[in-house]
């Protein structure tokens, strides 16, 4: 999770793209042109240990687009695949 929101601060479309579970991820994986991430905060952990085949983490992403301050709160499921987490899909809120 850390990772893929590093990715969006940095605009590393790559990373995204390797982290995107190949069945959800979407054509176009660049972060959106003039935001600017400002922080991250990781509301819950659901699993995702060392044993776990799946976790779900809610976080709220804050960010500066255009001068305004925003925020995005997801709730993200994660699954492993070939030993690596990948991002499969998210829920607002």
């Amino acid at each position: 999770m850390r990772s893929r929101y590093t990715a969006f601060a940095v605009g590393d479309g790559d990373h995204l793209f390797r982290t995107w579970h190949p069945r959800t991820r979407p054509r176009d994986t660049a972060p959106e042109p003039g935001v600017e991430f400002t922080g991250l905060i990781i509301d819950e952990v659901v699993g995702g240990g060392v044993d776990d085949a799946e976790g779900i983490v809610a976080f709220t992403a804050h960010s500066r687009a255009g001068g305004r301050a925003g925020a995005m709160r997801e709730r993200s499921r994660f699954v492993r695949r070939a030993g690596r987490w990948m991002y499969l899909d998210g829920a607002a809120g």
